[in-house]
This record gives C-alpha cells, structure tokens and sequence, in this order.
C-alpha cells in the first residue's frame, strides 16, 4: 500500500492545520514532522508543543522523524504530544537497540532513519526491531532539496532484505520526492513517501497530493 506523508516542514506554520486539511483531503494518510536541533542537522524547527497542536487537529499518524542529538531525552515529551510514529537516525544514537526498545516501550511505531552517505549493511542486527526505515534522498536539515539518485539502490536493498529475513517493516524515502521522481521511487519498492515542497510548495496542497499519489499507483501497477 502506497502512503503520502505531507511534510510540515514546507507548510506556513502560521496557518498550519489549515495547510495540512487539504493535503488530507487529497489521499495523504499521514502527517510527516521534521524535528531538528541545530547540532546534528544545520536547522532548528519545531518540539512537541507544535506536534501537540497538529494533534488536536488533526487524526491521522503523526510521523515524527527526530533529526537530533540525544534523542532518548525527548521520546517521552513527543509520545505525550501525540506521536504515533518516532524514528531516530542511525548517525545519531549511540545505543540504537536501546532506543528503538524506548521508543516501542511507549506504545508507539519505532522507525531507523538512514542519512544518504550511511549503507543499509549497517542496520543488519536491528532491522528486525522496527517498523519501518527511513532511507534520505536528501542531506536531511533543509527542505526543497533535489533527489540523490543513489537512494533507489538503497530501497531496493530493503526490499531484497526484507524478503530475505521474511520480515515485514516498511519502507519510507524522504527528500526530493515530486512528479518526477516518485515513480522510479516507488518501483524501486517505497511505500512511505514523504513530500514537503512537492504539497505545499506552490498550488493547492490537496490536488498536488492527488497527483502525486495518482503517479505513485500508477508507477505500482507498471511494477506489477
């Protein structure tokens, strides 16, 4: 199944639950949330009184990608703004088992973000603890950025993997994915497709996320 994950870090953030209503309202199941603290990644956006505002919102999955240093110290604070998915960089955390079991401890989807220079080798004794992996197409810290094309092998990687181990996690790709890119991405095999600028860039968000789900099923049956 193919999902869109809007991604709030291209919205207004004045005007956000006004932004984020019609992406909805085009297909997006889920709201992807950029979490950054100036040290692991060269931007600062938002902590979880925003994410406990989109909740109130909003009531699909909030998916937050935690782009920070010492994420242990803050898993609690974004479960109890409302987070149903938390994912953590694989760069960033120093006992990775551990806060993968935090994460999950809390009740909710714990996921492994993979930043583009870091292979997927790497994940081999945890893989089987998570929800899903996050694979950037980008250098994570700013959005609007363009694809890297090595992603692709990177996905399908995961695929092979996955299938190896019989295993069941997800595959998400964030970064660059726009109406020229998603179609080689989710033949590469991503379910998961987080979109920032793609929706809320330019025009209206619900029929940018019309069109892009459209290409994304349309690229699944060519697979087929």
């Amino acid at each position: 199944m193919i999902e869109l994950a809007p991604s709030i870090l291209s919205a207004n953030f004045a005007r956000l639950a006004e932004q984020v209503k019609p992406a909805l309202a085009g297909g997006a199941t889920l709201l992807h949330v950029d979490v950054m603290d100036g040290h692991f990644v060269p931007n600062l956006t938002i902590g979880p009184p925003v994410v406990a505002c989109l909740r109130k919102e909003v009531d699909v999955p909030l998916d937050v990608h935690l782009m920070i240093e010492n994420p242990d110290l803050y898993i609690p604070a974004f479960v109890d703004a409302g987070a149903n998915w938390i994912s953590v960089h694989q760069e960033a955390v120093v006992h990775l088992y551990r806060t993968i079991e935090l994460i999950r401890s809390h009740g909710v989807s714990p996921g492994v973000v993979l930043n583009p220079a870091t292979p997927v080798l790497l994940l081999d004794d945890i893989i089987g603890l998570v929800d899903y992996v996050l694979i950037m197409s980008v250098n994570p810290g700013f959005g609007g950025q363009k694809f890297i094309p090595h992603s692709l092998t990177k996905i399908r990687q995961l695929v092979e993997l996955r299938a190896a181990r019989g295993l069941s996690f997800r595959i998400e790709v964030d970064g660059g994915v726009a109406l020229d890119t998603v179609a080689e991405v989710v033949r590469a095999g991503a379910e998961i497709l987080v979109a920032g600028n793609a929706v809320f860039g330019h025009g209206d968000a619900r029929r940018n996320a019309e069109q892009l789900l459209e290409a994304a099923r349309s690229a699944t049956l060519q697979k087929a």
